[in-house]
């Protein structure tokens, strides 16, 4: 065996591909993430983590491993939420990393997290910042939102009608000089005290079975509605629940991560999609 080390692995069923790469060697173009992410023609994930040290790719962390994540159609993301999950797990479970309070680099910036003993994991996200408002559009049907960055782009609307009513299968129109590089789309119901019911489409990817940082972005506006900016509430997205924390300046995200399969990517057919 002389394959591509992989892993499959999910957080509330957000699922990715993991590739450890510790010194940066594999060519990870668009091309391979793209294949590798197909569920016809590759593994099938939302997304790929590679699991490489900050060092080997030149930046600047606390954390020795970095989280380089890209969409499933191949482009670079700043941040994912599930991903962390996930990535944590991984370096956990593999010994990669000893402690279970530590520090992972993303290009949102450095994550502080936390593996819990049942295999959750609390990622410290960042600020949720409010940026603004705007508007999406739903097979003709326009919904208002709140946008929120959370190292990444998102546009949250409250919705009166059941969220799984909605018809998310193409993506919704957005406005692009809001959003010039995209945005990951949200739609609440809000369920009461602390408690929110979730769908989202996200740049890149599609509709998804949940969104780590949508679900931040989520209750963070649902709060900024509200009159205010801190509190907690659990989160019901399709692949499960998390709990978020939102407080001035930071924001925490508790959910599960599972590891589920692992192999060896044909060394053939990797280098035939680079060419």
């Amino acid at each position: 065996m002389g394959g591509i080390e992989f892993l499959k692995g999910h957080g509330t069923q957000n699922d990715f591909v993991l590739l450890p790469d510790p010194d940066g060697r594999l060519e990870l173009t668009e091309a391979r993430v793209a294949a590798l992410c197909d569920r016809q023609r590759g593994l099938g994930a939302d997304g790929v983590l590679r699991v490489v040290r900050s060092a080997a790719l030149g930046e600047e962390s606390e954390g020795e491993w970095f989280m380089d994540y890209r969409n499933a159609d191949g482009s670079i993301a700043e941040m994912c939420g599930n991903g962390v999950r996930v990535f944590v797990r991984y370096l956990v479970d593999s010994g990669l990393v000893p402690e279970r309070d530590f520090v992972i680099g993303t290009r949102a910036g450095d994550r502080p997290v936390r593996m819990h003993a049942d295999g959750s994991v609390t990622v410290g996200m960042g600020p949720a910042t409010i940026t603004g408002t705007s508007v999406t559009v739903v097979a003709g049907k326009p919904f208002s939102g709140v946008a929120v960055n959370v190292g990444n782009p998102h546009l949250v609307s409250v919705v009166e009608d059941e969220v799984d009513e909605l018809d998310l299968r193409d993506q919704p129109d957005f406005d692009s000089d809001v959003f010039p590089e995209g945005v990951n789309l949200e739609f609440i119901n809000l369920l009461g005290d602390n408690a929110l019911k979730m769908r989202v489409h996200e740049r890149g990817v599609g509709e998804t079975r949940s969104c780590g940082t949508g679900t931040v972005a989520a209750v963070a506006a649902a709060l900024h509605l509200a009159g205010t900016d801190t509190g907690e509430a659990t989160v019901d997205i399709p692949g499960g629940r998390v709990v978020v924390e939102v407080r001035r300046g930071e924001s925490t995200l508790t959910g599960p991560a599972e590891i589920v399969a692992r192999g060896e990517l044909d060394e053939a057919w990797w280098a035939g999609l680079g060419a």
